[in-house]
């Protein structure tokens, strides 16, 4: 099986970091994540980068812009595909690990998103008009599978623009056509593990995490000059933890808010994956509690 590139994927704390590392040091690899969180200087404990599992194997695509940064789907492309072409053309083998779905499929399709620039003219046009029709208008440009990614005006603006810009440079727009992109060959691991126990796993994970200084890590970001605002917008962590710190939500609130957050990401997360078996995306699915002499054996017999 000829593959450039070895997938890790699952849901959070499903143990992704530790096998890829392992792949990593079996086929002479690189770690590129997969991660939208973890590109962000300052934001470990919460995004649990883990870094000390890495264990001296390089890594891509992490610590890449500072916290407070809206770091985006087109940003991750461009950065993935320079780490990649670095990784592979030192003899290296590439090593995807991450569980956000979004950032690690659209890197697999082998789709290229070029760096779209703003509008103004366009901005103005669309400036005041209201979300309904900024929606019907992007409508006219493509078909909306969902609206999740244009929730917002500026969201949707943003979408148009992109559009347009397509519209005006179908050289580029044939790039960002998944249907006519060519994906990278890659053998897809899925760290297959039950809910029961991925949910435990969670649990404990937050726990320790908290006492290892999270809370301390979000006062300290926003100590620096991070707007709150900024870290709500991630989500997740930083946005329990920064409503705590500032006062609008208790300690209690925010560790049950947190937990049932995470869960229902962990759920979304798995959901990602299994449609993108569906949209042709095969995965190899290995036990989370596979022995790891074994589930090295299982990859290179995949790898064949």
């Amino acid at each position: 099986m000829g593959v450039n590139l070895i997938a890790v994927v699952g849901p959070t704390a499903s143990g992704k970091t530790g096998r890829a590392v392992a792949i990593a040091k079996a086929y002479g690899g690189e770690i590129l994540s997969g991660d939208s969180r973890q590109v962000y200087r300052g934001m470990d404990i919460g995004t649990g980068k883990d870094l000390c599992e890495y264990d001296g194997v390089p890594y891509h695509l992490i610590d890449i812009c500072r916290a407070g940064e809206k770091y985006n789907l087109h940003r991750y492309i461009s950065d993935f595909h320079t780490a990649l072409r670095d990784v592979a053309e030192r003899g290296r083998m590439p090593v995807l690990c991450g569980g956000t779905g979004m950032y690690v499929e659209t890197a697999l399709s082998g789709v290229r998103l070029p760096d779209v620039p703003e509008n103004p003219q366009l901005r103005e046009r669309l400036k005041g008009m209201p979300l309904s029709e900024l929606v019907s208008l992007l409508k006219t440009y493509k078909v909306l599978h969902n609206v999740t990614d244009v929730d917002t005006e500026k969201r949707a603006v943003r979408a148009i623009e992109i559009e347009e810009y397509y519209r005006q440079h179908p050289e580029e727009a044939i790039l960002s056509d998944r249907g006519k992109a060519t994906p990278i060959p890659a053998l897809i691991i899925g760290i297959d593990i039950p809910r029961d126990i991925r949910r435990a796993r969670i649990t404990d994970r937050l726990h320790r995490r908290l006492e290892e200084g999270m809370v301390d890590e979000v006062r300290h970001l926003i100590e620096s000059g991070v707007v709150p605002d900024d870290l709500i917008y991630y989500g997740l962590e930083y946005k329990f933890l920064t409503l705590y710190v500032i006062g609008r939500i208790g300690y209690d609130e925010m560790v049950a808010g947190l937990e049932t957050a995470i869960h229902q990401f962990a759920k979304r997360q798995m959901t990602w994956f299994r449609g993108m078996e569906k949209r042709g995306f095969h995965i190899d699915w290995l036990p989370y509690d596979m022995p790891q002499d074994e589930f090295l054996h299982a990859v290179g017999n995949l790898l064949g």
